[in-house]
């Protein structure tokens, strides 16, 4: 079992905020920091959201777990876009939002090839059709979760302000991306089947099922898009399937098994953590991403806990790992993690 700790990145991550510089740090527990422009950043990223979902929910209000509005996205305004050389206009905290006047506002213009090349999962270039934003637009959602976004000459802006590049990146649709992450845990338990407490604040120790991302190398929890149409619950279902137990490589008949385990599971009541957007490296002006994470927990052990874990898809490695305040992961995913272990009463 691995635990990734912060080490020194925290406190720099905290001082580069103070400081009001923004950063892009893409860290694991397992080897020192890099930045976040990997050649071979993952594209595949296109996919938007159903209309509705069949799994069981307990949705916690909004006061309980909400990205900040009013603070600036950061790992939006990274200095050089994932996966290229292209360096984006800075933009300082104070000029982020949109209401700011800012005429001397002259963003880069990118596109990654891999979507420019037109695969099944990306938009068209804006002028070769009309998307309809804000709405559903066929079997693509373009709503976003934060409200009805600005549209500005037949481009969608950003919820969260600008980010100093325009275009897609790597993102496939215009406006909103949208993903599910499903959070698999289960209780942290020895060797005789009893839960683990731990020693300071003798709260039980919840674990979750973690990868390690091909793309940076951070530890995240496994999520994916979701394809037009297709209902978030099967997303959520799909990707952590592909991802932690490689589903696409098994067995007919390991196949059938992990199906088995997973719809129990994933038939269970889920707890959505998180609906909204996401302070992601691939944002830019007029693309974003957005995600639903929702937590499944294997509450006895018999479910998910009894499958070994084998890294799929875009996952370098998999593993269960102890859910503790000093764990440093992808994205917003730490603070999707301290949501769910304070309403387990778990350890934090």
């Amino acid at each position: 079992m691995i635990r990734v700790g912060r080490n020194w990145v925290g406190p720099i991550r905290i001082a580069l905020t103070l400081l009001g510089y923004p950063y892009c740090l893409c860290t694991s527990g397992i080897r020192p920091p890099t930045s976040c422009s990997p050649d071979q950043f993952s594209a595949r990223v296109s996919k938007s959201l159903s209309t509705s979902t069949a799994y069981s929910l307990c949705v916690l209000p909004p006061s309980v777990f909400t990205m900040p509005s009013s603070a600036p996205h950061s790992k939006a305004r990274c200095p050089k876009y994932p996966g290229s050389e292209t360096q984006r206009f800075p933009v300082p905290d104070d000029k982020v939002d949109w209401k700011t006047d800012w005429p001397q506002y002259s963003p880069v213009s990118y596109t990654a090839t891999s979507v420019l090349i037109k695969p099944v999962w990306a938009d068209q270039d804006i002028g070769s059709f009309s998307p309809r934003f804000n709405a559903l637009d066929g079997n693509v959602d373009r709503r976003s979760h934060e409200g009805d976004y600005r549209v500005e000459q037949g481009m969608p802006l950003n919820p969260r302000g600008r980010t100093g590049l325009t275009g897609r990146g790597l993102l496939g649709r215009w406006g909103p991306n949208h993903a599910a992450d499903p959070i698999v845990t289960r209780w942290k338990r020895d060797s005789a089947g009893q839960q683990v407490s731990h020693p300071v604040s003798k709260l039980p120790v919840l674990q979750f099922v973690s990868i390690k991302r091909r793309d940076c190398g951070e530890w995240a929890i496994p999520g994916g898009m979701v394809d037009p149409g297709e209902l978030v619950s099967l997303t959520l279902q799909r990707e952590f399937s592909e991802e932690a137990l490689n589903s696409l490589a098994a067995s007919p008949q390991d196949r059938e098994r992990i199906h088995k385990h997973i719809t129990q599971l994933f038939n269970s009541p889920g707890l959505e953590v998180y609906k909204g957007y996401v302070d992601d490296p691939r944002n830019n002006d007029n693309s974003w991403m957005e995600t639903i994470a929702v937590n499944f927990h294997d509450d006895t052990g018999n479910s998910v806990s009894e499958l070994p874990l084998q890294a799929g898809d875009d996952a370098g490695q998999v593993h269960w790992i102890d859910l503790d305040s000093m764990l440093s992961l992808y994205a917003s995913h730490s603070h999707f993690l301290e949501v769910v272990a304070k309403e387990r009463h778990a350890h934090w």
